[in-house]
């Protein structure tokens, strides 16, 4: 199974929608938001592409009660507040928005997999478990392209644990 992972969308919705529109296509099967969405009519952009989308606060929470609203309308949106654990195709994905306390998680051994944000910097770690063993933190930058950062996302590939970076073409916000 693939999924979409990304972060920091900030209300950037053609970014966010060309995203997943690509992901989709090279297969993805969900889409991971780890937080900063900001409005939540953000996340209607990507009802047409008909994916589970598994999505979390972050720091610039917006409208919480309305993404609660959204998320109870429409069963391909799941918001879980300001963290998540979920499993997916046999996998154990944490998702929350701040680094420190993604690597923390990861460190548990209880997580093949932790998803975070905020930095709007793209970076990949793998970190010893307690458990022996190891854990994934992934932080797919902004797909919002805050700041001076490129608009980036991972597409994973859950059965490989592979994460291939992606980068939304300049141009595509404003179309």
């Amino acid at each position: 199974m693939k999924v979409c992972i990304l972060s920091d969308s900030h209300d950037h919705i053609p970014l966010l929608d060309y995203a997943v529109e690509q992901a989709k296509g090279e297969g993805a099967e969900a889409v991971l938001h780890c937080g900063d969405v900001v409005a939540p009519s953000t996340l209607h952009c990507l009802l047409k592409h008909a994916l589970p989308i598994h999505v979390i606060h972050g720091n610039n929470t917006g409208d919480l009660y309305t993404m609660g609203m959204l998320a109870g309308k429409d069963n391909a949106i799941t918001y879980y507040g300001m963290d998540a654990g979920l499993t997916l195709a046999a996998r154990r994905i944490f998702l929350v928005h701040y680094p420190h306390y993604a690597r923390a998680m990861a460190a548990t051994g209880d997580w093949d997999i932790v998803c975070c944000g905020h930095t709007h910097k793209m970076k990949f770690e793998t970190i010893p478990t307690i458990k022996g063993g190891t854990a994934h933190v992934v932080n797919p930058g902004t797909i919002g392209g805050v700041g001076k950062a490129p608009a980036t996302y991972v597409l994973a590939d859950l059965a490989t644990l592979e994460f291939h970076v992606r980068e939304v073409p300049k141009g595509i916000e404003h179309q």
